[in-house]
């Protein structure tokens, strides 16, 4: 017999299921697919911001922040419309607004933000990140809300639906970090999936709109072919203006990868920028060319260390553009020379643009020099060079006591541990820095890379840390020669 209805049943005419064919899975598949979106999203925005803020815990302190307080106001805005207006009509107006604002991601990134450099950086990357994404992500979080209402069709059983609901969007969660994190954007890159994303979400708006039980079948099919039209449009307008291209001549799992032309005391050199942050000049024709200072500061105490003998086997805690493991290559010949980068999107990218020859004996591990350096010593090197930042700072767990003590494992009797290092006019950092290695080392050594440091905001210094003391009469004998020689 069936079922008469009670108190307890809503009008199944605002349900899901009667809008899509009488399918209980629909509801779900829709906040999976609204919330794959919304990570999809997130995770491609701290890529979109590193190059104008570079990449750092505020990165991702803002971009967590802002996009949950965009989805709680969402979520907020879409619960008091699904009481007043819950339709299939709403849902399709909501998709098309969360496709039209994640497109114009792609415009405002393409156009840039520029912010006052007088502001806080805090207060820099917040505006910067709530600029592109606070809107996208409030959009969005008014999805589930209203999709709950419309899906409910029993209050007995108002529970389940609800736990069924929110358990697709967690995994719709979960796979868009998943999916985006491990292979979207070095496959495809940011802009790609941007407007990916708000394809995805105008084409749902079209799927809604052809639903409309409130309005004539000639209307609803004009409103998705309006729909249709902003897909087509859209696609035409972003492919002339630009706006897919990324900014980025590679994007790898890590970094951002620039590379263009420059010209140094009257030589052409490459320029690689990681993210933001210019990593090294390169000469391709004269790999003796060196432009950082802190790079000349390395050149001085290998020279020292040469004089003692000669090849000699040194390591690179990160790889850059391989400046100077090219560099000891020219001068230095047979010596080993190890390179630890973490990406090997650019260990490729100096192979192809930077001057680093296919045949070239440097050799390259792409991983994590913590992780390389944990295992039982296979060479002792003669040095070991760090050069490995993350934006401006070098990554914490590269400046441990217990990192430390893994790098005095793997060098030889008197080898020279080298760290290039950026600090503030306080220099706070490198004081601790320093106060870390002397619990490792007997003998640390701090030299400036650049004569000004004592007035400049941001200055490079060389830490040279060594189980034995400098001769500092015979290094800066070295340093002299190498200042009249071009070393």
């Amino acid at each position: 017999m069936p079922m008469q209805p009670t108190a307890t049943s809503l009008d199944a005419r605002n349900s899901l299921s009667d809008l899509f064919g009488g399918h209980p899975w629909l509801p779900m598949l829709i906040v999976f697919i609204s919330n794959t979106c919304m990570m999809i999203l997130e995770l491609v925005a701290g890529r979109i911001i590193a190059p104008y803020v570079g990449v750092s815990l505020y990165t991702w302190t803002s971009v967590i922040g802002v996009v949950l307080a965009g989805m709680s106001l969402g979520n907020y805005l879409g619960g008091r419309m699904a009481d007043r207006w819950a339709s299939a009509r709403l849902l399709g107006v909501i998709f098309l607004l969360a496709g039209l604002f994640s497109a114009g991601i792609l415009a405002a990134n393409t156009l840039g933000l520029n912010l006052p450099d007088s502001w806080p950086i805090v207060v820099r990357i917040l505006a910067f990140t709530a600029a592109l994404f606070f809107i996208p992500s409030m959009i969005l979080g008014t999805i589930s809300p209203i999709v709950v209402k419309l899906a409910i069709r029993d209050l007995a059983k108002t529970g389940s639906t609800v736990g069924r609901i929110s358990a697709a969007g967690t995994l719709g969660s979960i796979v868009g970090t998943f999916a985006t994190g491990f292979w979207l954007i070095s496959a495809f890159g940011t802009q790609v999936i941007v407007w990916s994303v708000a394809v995805v979400l105008l084409v749902i708006a079209a799927l809604f709109f052809l639903q409309d039980a409130g309005r004539s079948r000639a209307t609803r099919i004009v409103a998705a072919a309006a729909a249709v039209m902003i897909v087509v449009g859209g696609t035409a307008l972003v492919l002339s203006q630009g706006w897919l291209k990324s900014n980025c001549r590679v994007e790898t799992n890590y970094f951002c990868i620039k590379v263009y032309e420059d010209d140094r005391e009257g030589e052409p050199v490459r320029v690689l920028i990681l993210d933001r942050l210019v990593h090294s000049y390169s000469s391709i024709n004269n790999p003796k060319k060196l432009v950082y200072g802190y790079e000349k500061v390395y050149a001085e105490a290998t020279d020292y260390k040469a004089q003692q003998h000669t090849p000699l086997r040194a390591l690179f805690i990160g790889g850059g553009g391989y400046t100077f493991p090219r560099y000891m290559e020219a001068l230095y010949p047979g010596s080993q020379l190890d390179v630890i980068e973490i990406d090997p999107g650019v260990t490729e990218v100096a192979h192809d643009l930077l001057g680093l020859a296919r045949d070239s004996k440097v050799t390259s591990f792409n991983e994590d020099a913590r992780m390389f350096l944990q295992r039982e010593p296979t060479t002792q090197y003669d040095l070991i060079m760090g050069d490995a930042f993350n934006d401006y700072s070098v990554p914490y767990h590269l400046t441990t006591q217990e990192f430390n003590e893994r790098v005095k494992a793997w060098l030889a009797p008197g080898g020279l541990y080298m760290v290039n290092m950026i600090d503030g006019p306080r220099h706070d950092f490198l004081r601790a820095y320093v106060n870390t290695l002397q619990r490792t080392f007997p003998h640390v050594y701090v030299i400036p890379a650049v004569r000004s440091w004592q007035n400049s905001p941001r200055v490079t210094f060389v830490i040279i840390a060594s189980d034995k003391p400098l001769d500092l009469d015979q290094l800066q004998a070295v340093a002299r020669r190498c200042c009249s020689t071009c070393c």
